[in-house]
């Protein structure tokens, strides 16, 4: 489609029906140093980008439509939409060379995804600057693009791997459980007091250890758009009673001060009770367990429009602001000379973001540092079109666009 005058430096496609102004182009541009290849009307404009992959385009904006579905004043900008909608040539900037200064074509060239433009009779230099500047971006962004997919293939690998291990590690757990279970009934031989206590510390660690484990994999089956969701009726005070009665030996332990606080309107809410529960119970554990200190703990739910809206709330170390997004990422902690010097997995609270989305609600924490926390998980009471099906069983599920059956 034209001549390449040097053997490296970037490539440049100029697409311009007038041969005179592709010429001049490219002598200037190879003058600069860079490599040209050329096209005279808006289907060959489009071929030779996915043929080429150019570092650059500079485009006329009036030329041939051809095939392309546009009259002859718009082809450069259908050009490049066709160019900016495909992941292979979505990153190539873009100037529109044109005779046209009116306002609106430089709006249409924005809208299009073009990223400069020149106006007829251009300046060497000045075209010299604009692309030296965008394929510097080009760069950038290239590089940068680079470093997330290595960054996603990492993790993948880190995730797999997590998986392998925990799969493995669920399986001896389970056995060191049964054998404690058999120890603390006497199974083996009557026990003393301290034995009966460390046999029970024991036997609380291996349970704390194992509710990791199910979090990591939960986490996964989630991520993998593999979960089943079976939405049912909860009622609020219910739920947090029976989470209450659950933690009561727990609290006793901790010398947590735990309390109730449920709106006498607060009406039944559908969702999966089991991995609704399951959220409560990171919540409570992290309040617990993140505190050197007895904490004061108040769950609290009420009515708010459409939703049902909880509150965790304690008066522990607290959360630092900087912290508030970063904790509900996979892995994500508060760092630092305050945090908390305890065991955990960093996938609790990613666990319970993933739960809530998955039901349609939203989490959120309200925090500082030394005065406790507040967590807000809102719930819809009813749950969206294609939740729940007539008979009150699980249907379809749709996750960030992925259809489940539940």
């Amino acid at each position: 489609m034209g001549d390449q005058a040097i053997e490296t430096g970037p490539l440049v496609l100029v697409a311009d029906d007038v041969v005179a102004n592709v010429e001049l182009l490219f002598d200037q541009l190879q003058t600069l140093g860079y490599r040209t290849v050329a096209a005279y009307d808006g289907p060959s404009a489009v071929a030779a980008c996915f043929e080429h992959n150019p570092d650059l385009c500079i485009l006329d904006v009036s030329m041939p439509a051809g095939d392309l579905g546009v009259d002859t004043r718009s082809t450069g900008f259908e050009v490049c939409r066709r160019i900016k909608r495909d992941p292979r040539t979505s990153r190539i900037p873009v100037i529109f060379v044109t005779a046209l200064n009116d306002t609106g074509d430089r709006v249409r060239g924005i809208e299009a995804g073009g990223d400069d433009f020149l106006t007829k009779p251009h300046n060497r230099l000045v075209l010299g600057a604009r692309v030296r500047s965008l394929l510097k971006l080009k760069a950038a962004t290239d590089a940068l693009e680079n470093s997330y997919r290595k960054l996603r293939e990492l993790e993948k690998v880190r995730d797999d791997l997590m998986k392998m291990i925990v799969h493995d590690l669920k399986s001896p757990l389970t056995s060191v459980l049964a054998t404690l279970e058999l120890l603390a009934d006497g199974s083996f031989g009557a026990l003393s007091d301290e034995q009966r206590r460390a046999v029970g510390d024991a036997e609380g660690k291996s349970e704390d250890l194992l509710a990791l484990i199910e979090d990591i994999l939960e986490v996964a089956r989630i991520e993998e758009a593999a979960v089943t969701l079976v939405p049912v009726p909860i009622a609020p005070a219910a739920l947090l009673s029976e989470l209450m009665h659950e933690w009561s030996h727990r609290f006793q332990q901790e010398k947590t001060n735990a309390s109730l606080n449920v709106d006498d309107e607060t009406p039944v809410f559908y969702a999966d009770k089991t991995l609704v529960k399951r959220v409560f119970t990171n919540l409570i554990a992290n309040a617990v367990t993140h505190s050197s200190k007895p904490i004061d703990l108040t769950i609290s739910a009420r009515q708010t429009g459409d939703s049902v809206l909880f509150t965790v709330s304690d008066n522990g170390p607290g959360i630092p602001p900087e912290y508030h997004e970063v904790i509900f990422r996979k892995f994500g902690q508060v760092a630092g000379a305050t945090a908390p010097k305890v065991r955990s997995s960093g996938l609790g609270l990613t666990f319970c973001k993933l739960v809530v989305d998955l039901h349609g609600g939203m989490i959120w924490v309200n925090s500082k540092e030394g005065e406790g926390s507040q967590f807000f998980v809102q719930l819809p009471i009813t749950p969206a079109a294609g939740q729940l099906s007539s008979d009150g069983a699980s249907s379809k599920v749709r996750i960030r666009g992925t259809t489940l059956d539940a």
